[in-house]
């Protein structure tokens, strides 16, 4: 048990403000990978909501025709700035990329605020839901510099420098923005499908439902997506808690498990950071 808490007790004598690149990489690529992808996930849906967000989204029509694509190419250049920090040679060259496909499209720079702020704050409230631990306050705010820093490196102006502020900036601009539109649907629809192709084609239609179980009633209405039975999203949540649990009695991963640790659906045989995006 004491194993368990290694990278804890790490992570707790480290600096979240000058060392927050470490801290990050125990988080995503050891202590809570599973958690924090999904989470992730739920982040992104969440910015679907946002219709100039979506709009965007659905005009390239990387997200019909290609939504396995556009996940991959997503979760790696995530995954390569986290894995290798955002001043490294692999976490620059995916920045690069990364703002060299934003700067193809016009977006807004709150816009761009409110999509950062869910990457701080979506993985820290999902851990407080279903988190083998909680997060210790050095995880907490040393996601939160992480992703300020990157979002410097975006030339994303006004970045709230203060993590209260920061989360009421995310929770006022989702209470004014979170409205439903058709490109939400699409978009919603398309990453729906998407995740539910990951299984067998049988298990489709009891999935339907357990997906929206991740989802809150703010972004099923934003979708127009009907609302799970009360007891399915109980049940779900009450299997995640218990999962939860068990993994106290877990050792600590001697391996990471970054996303890119293992191949990918659209790049089986490997990728290069250049060949990502539309």
């Amino acid at each position: 048990m004491l194993n368990r808490y290694k990278n804890l007790k790490l992570i707790q004598q480290l600096d979240p403000k000058s060392e927050h690149d470490q801290i990050c990489y125990l988080m995503f690529g050891y202590e809570f990978p599973w958690d924090i992808t999904k989470s992730l996930e739920v982040a992104l849906m969440r910015t679907y909501c946002i219709p100039s967000i979506s709009k965007l989204l659905n005009k390239t029509g990387e997200f019909i025709h290609r939504p396995q694509k556009r996940y991959d190419d997503t979760s790696i250049i995530i995954t390569e700035i986290l894995k290798w920090g955002y001043d490294s040679q692999r976490g620059a060259a995916a920045l690069q990329k990364m703002n060299s496909i934003h700067r193809r499209f016009q977006i807004a720079n709150s816009d761009f605020l409110y999509v950062l702020s869910t990457f701080i704050y979506e993985p820290i409230r999902w851990n407080q839901r279903f988190g083998w631990r909680l997060m210790c306050e050095n995880e907490r705010l040393g996601n939160f510099y992480f992703w300020c820093e990157v979002g410097k490196r975006m030339d994303i102006k006004n970045i709230p420098d203060n993590y209260t502020e920061f989360e009421q900036y995310n929770l006022e601009y989702e209470k004014t923005n979170f409205v439903y539109s058709e490109d939400n649907r699409k978009v919603g629809e398309a990453t729906r499908d998407l995740f539910i192709s990951w299984f067998p084609k049988w298990m489709s239609k009891p999935l339907k439902p357990i997906t929206y179980t991740f989802l809150d009633n703010q972004i099923l209405d934003a979708f127009g997506f009907e609302h799970p039975a009360p007891i399915l999203r109980q049940t779900v949540e009450s299997i995640l808690k218990t999962r939860a649990k068990l993994l106290k009695f877990f050792p600590a991963k001697n391996q990471s498990a970054f996303f890119t640790d293992h191949p990918t659906h659209t790049y089986p045989q490997g990728y290069k950071i250049s060949n990502l995006g539309p």
